[in-house]
């Protein structure tokens, strides 16, 4: 375990992620965290809505499952500008 915390290659990308680079290992990063953060919002609003209704489990969810539906392309098209906006 020491050796994978003490590694080069996780220091180095760690530092990339907290400087904000952009390359193809730290896009997959933030589409996966913003990914899990889509659920987490998408499972709130859809007991917010329709938790009376059919049930706060079930609308977490149908929540959940739905978020990242509209979430994952707009985050994909945002990356993809700030990756081309990067080279110029």
């Amino acid at each position: 375990m020491r050796d994978i915390l003490t590694s080069t290659a996780l220091r180095d990308f760690l530092t990339s992620l907290a400087n904000g680079d952009l390359n193809i290992a730290t896009e997959f990063v933030w589409l996966v965290i913003a990914t899990a953060l889509s659920m987490v919002g998408g499972a709130i609003g859809g007991m917010l809505l329709a938790g009376k209704d059919i049930g706060y489990q079930f609308s977490a969810m149908l929540g959940a499952l739905f978020a990242p539906a509209g979430v994952i392309p707009a985050i994909l098209l945002g990356l993809t500008v700030l990756n081309l906006l990067t080279n110029y």
